[in-house]
């Protein structure tokens, strides 16, 4: 996600889209109650779309202990998990931020410095039974590999709402 110049962002036409759209107010008031901390951080120069990112200094709370998707924690063995980073996304409303985004939002602050993040999986990782996920460690982003099977109590998902 490149960054040429600082945008200004309309507030008033932010409201107007929440206003017209109740699946939209209802998935920012389920990224704010999971401790998401939303935020608007850009516009999609191609479809003109409010990006609205989780900001929260570490994983949300409420999105953590999650596997990657159904068909892990459904051929996980052991001990599976409620729930998944992308079945959750679904239900909430919310896209699983991608590797670009996730780099995009390192560069607004320090994020996952304690956690970490599931992020969007390319088709041919998950394709072998991997998923990808990020941290920040000493100053720098870092982006990963581990099963899609497993989950970690410091390990949750961030979401974009596109608006």
């Amino acid at each position: 996600m490149e960054v040429k110049a600082r945008i200004v962002i309309d507030l008033t036409e932010v409201q107007a889209r929440l206003t017209d759209n109740p699946a939209k107010q209802r998935a920012l008031r389920l990224m704010e109650e999971t401790g998401g901390e939303p935020a608007v951080v850009g516009i999609d120069p191609q479809t003109g779309e409010f990006l609205i990112f989780d900001c929260s200094p570490e994983s949300p709370k409420g999105r953590r202990s999650l596997c990657y998707d159904h068909k892990a924690r459904v051929e996980r063995k052991d001990a599976p998990p409620v729930s998944s980073a992308e079945e959750m996304a679904v239900e909430t409303g919310i896209e699983l931020l991608t590797e670009e985004q996730y780099a995009y939002l390192q560069t607004l602050g320090d994020f996952d410095l304690k956690t970490s993040s599931w992020l969007k999986s390319p088709d041919e990782i998950r394709e072998k039974g991997g998923a990808i996920f990020g941290d920040k460690r000493y100053g720098r982003t870092f982006i990963y590999h581990n099963g899609a099977q497993s989950y970690y109590a410091a390990r949750g998902f961030r979401g974009c709402l596109r608006l």
